[in-house]
């Protein structure tokens, strides 16, 4: 069993390394660790849900400032 466990771990490594563009993950997951342990000690799955909850809303966030910042117009000064 151990070795299985092993092999699992070994496989998952190039996985774990490499980078990935997770804005937001960081604070989500520091904000559902802490969340999850003092809901039970479920601090893993409270960081891992934070994770995906945080990336959510950087995401969401982005596209609403990108969807007001191409909304926007300009107002110029006529020509003389």
């Amino acid at each position: 069993m151990k070795t299985i466990a092993m092999i699992a771990l070994v496989m998952a490594l190039p996985v774990a390394t490499a980078p990935a563009a997770a804005k937001g993950c960081i604070k989500g997951a520091i904000a559902g660790g802490i969340a999850g342990h003092y809901a039970g000690h479920h601090a893993i799955a409270g960081a891992m849900a934070g994770c995906v909850a945080g990336h959510y809303i950087a995401k969401h966030h982005d596209k609403v400032v990108a969807t007001q910042h191409s909304t926007t117009t300009t107002v110029t000064a006529p020509a003389r």
